[in-house]
């Protein structure tokens, strides 16, 4: 029969499928009364806060092995990765950048790719963290203090909301306001979405990508939204 789980803010499927003692989260984004959800949202990292998941019964495997002999059993289940893409300010990748990974105080010093990309593999319990970016060393450069970017894993929301918009307008550096950490009202999604702040940054986003330039987060600029900043 399942049972249905509400999501919260910071959850993500992979998060929700562990626990659920899943070991993998396709069990629940497959399953028939989920097909609406998955429909909606697409990626099943980006949930929003009150979205509804059945999660299914789990299903007993039994494995035949002949008896008093010892037998390996290996568990196959999925790696949990966190992606971070660092671009420069005319949005090429940051290649080559030394930088510290910190993920619930745990740091890892670590390199950008070709791509810009840093990759590290993290678990569910993860979601807090941070990463210090000191460029790339030259010698001939006096030391500077890193940039710092604040993590929230799990956090990002839907591309049409408000909110998941402004946070992949921040991401992308076009500063367009400040989210606060609950999940937004009704009048707080309208005061964010007609503030002059939210409007400059996303007529920015327009003029830099060839959209429309008229400050309204429709279709066509949350498409390209998520296309340019990556989900």
């Amino acid at each position: 029969m399942g049972k249905t789980h509400f999501v919260v803010q910071g959850e993500y499927l992979s998060k929700i499928a562990r626990a659920y003692g899943f070991a993998d989260f396709h069990a629940i984004w497959d399953a028939p009364e989920n097909k609406e959800l998955k429909e909606k949202r697409k990626n099943p990292n980006i949930l929003y806060p009150g979205d509804q998941l059945v999660i299914p019964d789990k299903e007993i495997r039994e494995e035949s092995r002949a008896t008093e002999k010892k037998h390996k059993f290996e568990f196959q289940g999925e790696k949990l990765m966190l992606r971070i893409q660092l671009l420069d300010f005319k949005n090429n990748p940051a290649e080559g950048h030394e930088c510290t990974l910190i993920v619930e105080g745990n740091p890892k010093e670590i390199k950008t790719k070709s791509d810009g990309m840093l990759e590290e593999e993290i678990n569910t319990d993860h979601g807090v963290g941070k990463v210090q970016d000191r460029g790339k060393l030259d010698p001939q450069q006096p030391f500077h203090s890193p940039l710092e970017i604040p993590l929230k894993i799990g956090h990002l929301d839907p591309e049409e909301k408000v909110s998941g918009q402004i946070a992949r307008l921040n991401n992308l550096g076009y500063n367009a306001g400040v989210l606060p950490d609950h999940t937004l009202t009704d009048d707080e999604e309208k005061t964010l979405r007609e503030s002059p702040q939210f409007l400059s940054a996303v007529e920015e986003f327009q003029c830099d990508f060839g959209l429309k330039v008229d400050g309204i987060c429709g279709k066509n600029t949350q498409g390209k939204l998520v296309k340019v900043h990556g989900c």
